[in-house]
């Protein structure tokens, strides 16, 4: 018996069948582009071929009907989850510059390490507390961020002397107490920012004065001998790897 129709739905191109008079199995090869069909067909009156089909895996399977009525959906296929948007993403990365590489944070780390200890060494020789926690905190600066205007030696020396004097000044006016180390920070502030040499943890140092109390004849020459040698620090281990960066930017 002879096709009466073939229906074709999708993307099929050609059917070569000169002489089709029996089913046969038929190999649908690739994505349904080309069917070729091998044999002849016994009794079919429609083909119908579904665009959603894309490959038959299995040549030897016979297509007994196909009814080209059937909407019958098929399983839901598994989502995805959405990815997030791009503009959320970089919100959640924020503005913050890209890490350093493993080598220079190691270098940074080892640095300030090396240094802090050095004033604990010098301390314990001397019986005197010589590390105290701005010195710790402009250490960080100078060996973290060493481009800063914080960091520069002209900042990290006289901002401590300068604080240092308005430490004890204010002790001497108004005594220790936290109200007076509130005050002794405001006005280290102020005179750094006029005198060009911020430096943000020498502010602490006038509230540790005023707070502590420390002898003014051994306080003052550590701590400035101590701002000096986190200076010196700072240079020559910048210069210790060709590919730090190097530091101060300028002295004065």
């Amino acid at each position: 018996m002879s096709i009466d129709s073939i229906n074709r739905i999708g993307s099929i191109d050609s059917v070569d069948a000169d002489s089709l008079e029996a089913i046969e199995p038929l190999d649908v090869i690739g994505t349904a582009d080309r069917l070729d069909a091998v044999g002849t067909l016994d009794a079919t009156d429609t083909l119908d071929f579904i665009d959603t089909v894309d490959v038959i895996d299995d040549p030897g399977h016979v297509l007994d009907a196909v009814d080209a009525g059937d909407d019958t959906p098929g399983p839901a296929l598994p989502s995805a989850s959405p990815a997030a948007p791009p503009r959320v993403r970089t919100r959640l990365a924020g503005r913050a510059p890209a890490p350093p590489s493993r080598r220079a944070a190691v270098h940074s780390v080892g640095a300030v390490t090396a240094v802090l200890l050095a004033l604990v060494a010098i301390g314990s020789v001397i019986h005197e507390p010589v590390l105290i926690p701005p010195l710790a905190a402009s250490a960080a600066i100078i060996h973290g961020a060493p481009r800063l205007p914080l960091a520069q030696p002209r900042s990290v020396i006289l901002g401590h002397l300068m604080c240092v004097v308005i430490g004890y000044a204010v002790v001497a006016v108004a005594g220790s107490s936290p109200w007076g180390a509130a005050v002794a920070a405001g006005v280290s502030l102020a005179a750094m920012t006029l005198t060009r040499c911020p430096h943000s943890p020498a502010c602490a140092t006038a509230v540790v004065i005023v707070l502590n109390t420390p002898a003014p004849a051994t306080f003052v020459p550590l701590l400035m001998g101590s701002t000096a040698l986190l200076v010196l620090a700072g240079w020559a281990l910048s210069r210790s790897r060709p590919s730090s960066t190097r530091y101060p930017a300028y002295w004065w």
